[in-house]
């Protein structure tokens, strides 16, 4: 059975992308609301419950213009002093609340051995989310339908340890990250298996604010590694941790959105979300 919340996100995805498909014809309220079987007042309640903004302005969000502004933004500013721009606090929400931890050696030795790991289910405004962590903290966030394949993935990871279906505090932490007040989240921990690299990118990626975009020239550029594009890329692939660690905020240099490991849709998606969330009416770039 699929709750209220699961049910309100596939119909925002699917008006969503109706509404790109058709964006030449321009498609008015009514008509979107019919393609998602409600009535327009309920579609549009929904709606701005959901992303915080009209449909039409949550396109702006996701268009290849804003992806643009954001990104020529970036590259006149740089990431220092994009912070000093009169933004929200929520701007720099992954900067100031995640902290990652390398595993050592010992900790996933032999495919985590000697991890115990515990793992649970939940919704967020994106759909189903995998999360798992360590004693240390979180170790793994996936978006997934299907628990079967999301447990799968995550013990495929660490083939060896113990897992225990079971959320514990750092999960619970975690996950009041899709809240819409963040003035009393902890700091939440990740516990991540990753090469010195891939720890460096990772951490790189926190760095850009909500509400902003990168591109993976921009981000070799940043860890000193001007020639890594192609590196960093991978890197960003592998990245195990959904959403806390803000991958879906790289992008290719023209301003399209690119591939993401979770769909591209779920991407776009996202990045419409936090735009909503940073941005007032009279501050869009477009």
């Amino acid at each position: 059975m699929f709750t209220q919340d699961e049910i309100d996100y596939q119909r925002i995805a699917k008006a969503i992308e109706f509404i790109q498909s058709n964006f030449k014809l321009q498609p008015n309220l009514d008509e979107v609301a019919e393609k998602v079987n409600l009535s327009p007042a309920h579609f549009q309640r929904i709606f701005t419950d959901w992303a915080g903004t009209s449909p039409k302005k949550f396109l702006q969000f996701i268009s290849l213009e804003h992806a643009k502004s954001l990104l020529k933004e970036e590259k006149a500013t740089l990431f220092d002093a994009a912070l000093e721009t009169g933004l929200s606090s929520t701007s720099r929400l992954h900067d100031l609340f995640v902290k990652i931890e390398g595993m050592s050696p010992a900790e996933y030795k032999n495919g985590g051995k000697n991890l115990n790991i515990n793992y649970s289910f939940s919704e967020s405004p994106f759909g189903k989310i995998i999360t798992a962590s360590t004693e240390k903290g979180i170790c793994y966030m996936a978006f997934e339908e299907d628990k079967e394949n999301a447990l799968r993935d995550l013990q495929s990871r660490f083939p060896n340890a113990s897992f225990f279906e079971k959320q514990d505090d750092f999960q619970q932490n975690a996950l009041s990250i899709f809240n819409k007040d963040w003035t009393k989240l902890n700091t939440i921990k990740l516990h991540l298996k990753g090469t010195d690299f891939q720890l460096k990118v990772w951490e790189s990626l926190l760095t850009i604010p909500m509400g902003k975009l990168s591109t993976y020239g921009n981000l070799a550029d940043k860890i000193g590694n001007p020639k890594a594009s192609r590196a960093v890329g991978t890197a960003i692939g592998s990245n195990p941790v959904a959403f806390l660690i803000p991958c879906h905020r790289v992008i290719q240099s023209s301003g399209k959105i690119g591939g993401y490991m979770w769909g591209s849709d779920r991407k776009q998606l996202i990045i419409g979300w936090e735009s909503a969330k940073v941005y007032s009416d009279d501050s869009i770039l477009l």
